[in-house]
């Protein structure tokens, strides 16, 4: 079987006038996250590793920050995109396990809208998709609750 693994890691700073949309669904109540996009860092970060498991650049190659058409583009139609060129070179996601890194909000009660809200974009099972969220113990720009990271890795495998 050929398979392949990709890493994808994003930040995102917070930008009080904005709306945080954290894979796919809007978390209410919540600062948003500063970008060029709706920042969807967890969408971003996917999007990164689904692209590098089969170098096909990454997220900044196919929908530059100095593009206007991704001026506020809905980051689930990037990683939509990007998974039809995963699909076009023959492969199909096994599963995909991401860390959501941060202080604030708490995210747990949002965990399966957001499993279900990516599995929809990428057409696979939920039981495909693994979502964690953790904090950085108060160390670091996450800890100051300044923003926040994510870690994604994915494993395809040809069809």
């Amino acid at each position: 079987m050929d398979i392949r693994v990709g890493l994808g890691y994003d930040v995102h700073q917070f930008a009080a006038e904005r709306k945080l949309y954290l894979g796919g669904i809007e978390i209410p109540g919540s600062q948003g996250l500063k970008g060029h996009s709706d920042a969807d860092v967890l969408l971003h970060a996917i999007t990164d590793a689904l692209l590098g498991a089969l170098a096909l650049g990454d997220i900044g190659t196919h929908f530059p920050d100095t593009d206007d058409a991704y001026k506020d583009a809905d980051s689930k139609i990037l990683l939509e995109k990007s998974y039809q060129f995963v699909r076009r070179e023959g492969y199909e996601l096994v599963n995909l396990d991401a860390t959501i890194i941060a202080e604030k909000p708490k995210l747990q009660p949002y965990v399966d809208g957001i499993r279900k809200s990516i599995a929809d974009v990428l057409g696979c099972n939920v039981n495909t998709i693994s979502i964690k969220a953790t904090t950085s113990e108060k160390m670091g720009f996450v800890g100051r609750e300044e923003g926040v990271a994510v870690h994604a890795i994915v494993l395809v495998k040809k069809r």
